[in-house]
């Protein structure tokens, strides 16, 4: 899913500084319903997903808001930073106090730390199912994001819904998982069900 990557390495011999990329990231003018990322020393510009993905998204926001504490909100296009490993990803979702995101500099564009998040997802796309699967696995476990859900509509047994929990030491210790078409809880402070019953394309050709 990865259109295009900009390497920024002011000295080949020596790995850009984080600063250095945020400055780099911070300047970028993205095309509207594009995503720019940070990984390994390179800023990766990812390209608007197919309908199926947006629609799963927007099934899964009206899952959680039916019992979302006023505290929290779900965001679509919130930059993260995964400090321990110096990432910087733009999840699908993330469910994240609204104070914290709300309290930062309006004259200043910049990720909020992925260690507060409640709730991350990702979901696949055709050419960047690895990445969701081991790549952000391992830097959200790494940050200590509580809740990983991967919507994964390429898996070769076929969709599937995994939520991982219980962080530690770069992996996560428990997971659920179901195959499209079965019921998924989560547990506080969401509360819900979701119906995965619902998610359209599975195994959708397009990314």
């Amino acid at each position: 899913m990865t259109a295009a990557t900009v390497e920024n390495d002011p000295a080949p011999e020596t790995p850009p500084t984080w600063e250095f990329m945020l400055n780099a990231w911070r300047g970028l003018d993205v095309p509207e319903g594009w995503r720019a990322e940070i990984d390994k020393g390179k800023i990766s510009l990812v390209p608007p997903p197919h309908r199926h993905h947006n629609s799963i998204a927007a099934r899964l926001q009206r899952a959680l808001y039916k019992r979302l504490p006023d505290e929290v909100d779900i965001y679509q296009t919130l930059g993260v930073h995964v400090a321990p490993l110096d990432k910087l990803y733009v999840p699908d979702l993330v469910v994240m106090p609204v104070d914290l995101v709300e309290a930062a500099d309006p004259d200043t564009y910049d990720p909020v730390d992925a260690s507060e998040a409640l709730l991350i997802v990702e979901i696949t796309s055709k050419n960047n199912a690895t990445d969701d699967r081991t790549r952000k696995y391992h830097a959200y476990a790494r940050a200590l994001v509580p809740m990983y859900l991967l919507i994964d509509r390429y898996d070769t047994r076929g969709a599937m819904v995994t939520l991982f929990t219980d962080p530690q030491d770069g992996t996560y210790k428990q997971s659920e998982q179901v195959p499209f078409g079965k019921v998924l809880s989560l547990p506080e402070p969401f509360g819900v069900t979701v119906d995965t019953a619902a998610f359209p394309g599975g195994t959708a050709a397009d990314s």
